[in-house]
């Protein structure tokens, strides 16, 4: 009988019950339960189960530049980061007002893994989340352009909770990475949080974006109560000998 149990469990799909069922057999624990305690039991294993699965496809979706985690963050006074902030951010309000963080430091210093530590986090949290390269991005929006894909690839991001837009100002914008850029700050303006990260201070990015009007309406809708992380110090890849992936 447990065995039929077990198989129509698995061929519904219903994993978090048929593991924690087939567990509780073969260590004898059935009968410790009551009939309403085992229901209870089953599904809450069943949405633990569910639960994860979805955290894990989030993750998956967002295609994160690291697998980071906000407990390794490396906090210290020279770097200027501070844990209070970075937690006070952990609650994910911020994405629920649609608000933005922008994160400023030089090469090496970590800000990509502090800014894909928060994604993760928020994937956790049940938010949907996507991580670009900037210059890869928008390389990318102008193929989509040519190949008839531009409003799928727009939709995509434009559905997610929270944008994470790393490298920002590596190279300065062309006429047609201007108005991208401008169509998607302006869909999530108050209504999706981003997560910018840049080698260069904001009071450089009007440059890098150029073309004056564009750039004043693009910043505007940015800057305008961001937060800001202005980490300092040596580069962690100096410091740690590794790769950023480590440096936290």
């Amino acid at each position: 009988m447990n065995a039929t149990t077990l198989e129509k469990l698995r061929t519904m799909k219903l994993l978090g019950m048929h593991r924690a069922f087939k567990t509780d057999i073969e260590s004898g624990r059935t009968d410790h339960y009551t009939p309403d305690e085992m229901i209870a039991h089953l599904v809450e294993a069943e949405w633990d189960e569910r639960q994860n699965r979805s955290i894990e496809q989030k993750i998956k979706g967002a295609r994160f530049r690291y697998k980071a985690l906000l407990e390794d963050l490396y906090y210290h006074t020279d770097r200027n980061l501070d844990k209070n902030e970075v937690m006070r951010f952990a609650d994910c309000s911020f994405i629920d007002k649609g608000e933005n963080i922008l994160i400023t430091g030089s090469t090496g210093i970590g800000k990509s893994y502090v800014a894909s530590a928060l994604g993760h986090h928020a994937c956790s949290m049940g938010y949907r989340v996507i991580y670009h390269s900037v210059p890869k991005l928008f390389s990318k929006l102008k193929m989509s352009k040519a190949d008839g894909s531009y409003l799928r690839e727009v939709g995509r991001i434009e559905r997610q909770h929270l944008l994470i837009l790393d490298d920002f100002g590596l190279q300065p914008f062309d006429a047609g990475s201007r108005a991208a850029l401008m169509e998607l700050i302006e869909d999530r303006h108050g209504k999706g949080a981003l997560i910018i990260t840049s080698q260069l201070p904001v009071s450089k990015w009007h440059e890098v974006i150029g073309e004056q009007t564009i750039a004043d309406a693009i910043l505007d809708r940015i800057v305008h109560t961001a937060h800001r992380l202005e980490l300092k110090g040596e580069s962690l890849r100096k410091r740690k000998g590794v790769s950023t992936g480590a440096a936290g």
